[in-house]
């Protein structure tokens, strides 16, 4: 993106208005909306599923995990909404198309899921068994594709309407929506399901979630469409920047193919060791993702607005630890520390999971989780803020951008993994408390070997030589 100097310079280009605080929550309906629909596909879907429908773990982590690994696409919606304007926008066309397709095939989702809990419940499993299950992973896939062509063009209009001495405060308004969303989404969705009571037949789950899939996926529409609508016109600079011929050889972070994310993380010795933490500690932080809401109901004995419920759980701490930590942390014991002290904080919450199953107490359940999203918040800022230290400001958007592609693999992979952790642990033993404990018991393990990877990191040999390493890449690529 053009400096803002060479459009100060021009005098026939007015100045546009700086985006205001209201202007600012209003977009995190956006991110308010898509937290409200990750409910729903790891609330709420993967129960129903492991639990009402005995579909094996691994077989609904694989499904559901279809919509994460298809996120590289999101390099082409964003040169598409860069240079194929729809309707005299580059961005809110995109966002709204975006929407509508990614509602529109989650409850296509659920209606092949019921066929495939229909066949597998009456143990006729045969080819269209099969057949039915690729189907639903096209969906999700489908399902994938549409929440990046509505994120990519969002994610691009943040950059469009800001400057550099805003930028900072939109998004970290816009993503702490996010979390409210979860939030949101969880306690909606468990009052619209709070009639299925625990072993309800299945024409019962079948009605109330197939309403649940109506009206929450029109709500994320409308607020998709409130939270954008008129923001494109009003405040983006983008054509003023396209005008400027003399850019930077930098790019947004949704410009980042996944084979240039991998040479950008693997550049340098501390590039690599830092990529490693990460990767870890992301697979470490979401193997529950598929498990937690099954857990619940098989050995908590929580009906499925209950489990549902538990988002609302882990999104209130999620959301203190992000905003604690930045002010109150992070100043006190440095970045390094707080990320290490969040890594054993995690460590420790997911052996309250284990010990909580031993009580069978959805309080402890609860309040573990709670711990957990709060750990959780503390170990992720601390290391997004330990990695903006650790590069050189003109390749920070690259390396960000690097890594939330890797981000997005490495999500996908802790979901099948987690799936097929408990898989592993159900065949091994008939104690779903054992079977469970394996996965949690999993994620410490990796959380602990992500923790002796930090140990290595080592900052300034990281700005001594990540920073030519990564910069020579870039060279590379636009030569």
């Amino acid at each position: 993106m053009a400096s803002g100097n060479f459009a100060d310079s021009r005098s026939d280009v007015p100045a546009l208005p700086q985006v205001d605080v209201f202007s600012m929550f209003r977009l995190g309906l956006f991110q308010m909306a898509l937290g409200m629909m990750s409910v729903l596909t790891l609330g709420v879907l993967n129960r129903i599923m492991i639990d009402e429908l005995k579909i094996p773990a691994l077989i609904t982590a694989l499904v559901i995990a279809v919509h994460q690994f298809v996120s590289p696409v999101r390099l082409w919606f964003g040169q598409m909404s860069d240079s194929k304007p729809l309707f005299g926008y580059h961005r809110t066309i995109y966002v709204w198309a975006g929407a509508v397709l990614f509602a529109l095939a989650s409850f296509l989702a659920v209606q092949g899921i019921w066929q495939i809990g229909l066949r597998w419940q009456t143990g006729n499993i045969s080819w269209d068994t099969w057949l039915w299950i690729v189907a639903v992973g096209g969906i999700f896939g489908l399902y994938g594709i549409a929440i990046s062509l509505s994120s990519t063009p969002f994610a691009a209009l943040l950059v469009d309407i800001s400057d550099e001495d805003n930028r900072s405060q939109i998004v970290g308004v816009v993503w702490s929506m996010l979390m409210v969303g979860i939030i949101a989404g969880a306690i909606l969705s468990s009052r619209l399901l709070r009639q299925i009571a625990l072993d309800a037949p299945l024409t019962d789950i079948k009605a109330q979630v197939n309403n649940l899939f109506l009206i929450v996926p029109t709500l994320a529409i409308a607020l998709c469409i409130v939270g954008t609508y008129g923001i494109e016109k009003k405040y983006s600079r983008f054509n003023l920047n396209s005008d400027n011929h003399t850019q930077k050889p930098t790019q947004r972070e949704d410009q980042i193919t996944f084979g240039k994310a991998m040479k950008v993380l693997t550049a340098s010795r501390q590039t690599s060791i830092f990529f490693s933490f990460l990767f870890l500690m992301s697979l470490s932080l979401f193997m529950q993702d598929a498990v937690m809401e099954p857990y619940g109901g098989e050995v908590f004995k929580m009906t499925i607005a209950q489990t549902t419920r538990l988002n609302a759980f882990f999104g209130t701490g999620t959301l203190l630890g992000l905003g604690l930590t930045g002010f109150l942390i992070v100043p006190r014991i440095g970045k390094k520390n707080t990320t290490k002290y969040g890594c054993i904080a995690v460590a420790l919450c997911l052996i309250l999971f284990i010990t909580s199953g031993l009580t069978a107490n959805p309080k402890a359940l609860q309040l573990a989780l709670a711990l957990f999203g709060f750990a959780s918040g503390v170990t992720t800022t601390g290391a997004l803020s330990l990695m903006l230290d650790l590069t050189a400001t003109e390749t920070a958007g690259t390396f960000i951008g690097a890594w939330g592609l890797a981000q997005t693999i490495a999500r996908a992979s802790a979901t099948v993994a987690g799936g097929g952790v408990l898989n592993i642990g159900k065949i091994m033993t008939t104690n779903p408390i054992i079977a469970y404990s394996l996965v949690f018991g999993s994620q410490a393990v990796i959380m602990v070997i992500a923790l002796s990877f930090l140990t290595q990191v080592n900052i300034a040999e990281f700005q001594r030589n990540a920073k030519d390493a990564i910069a020579a890449i870039l060279e590379n690529e636009f030569d």
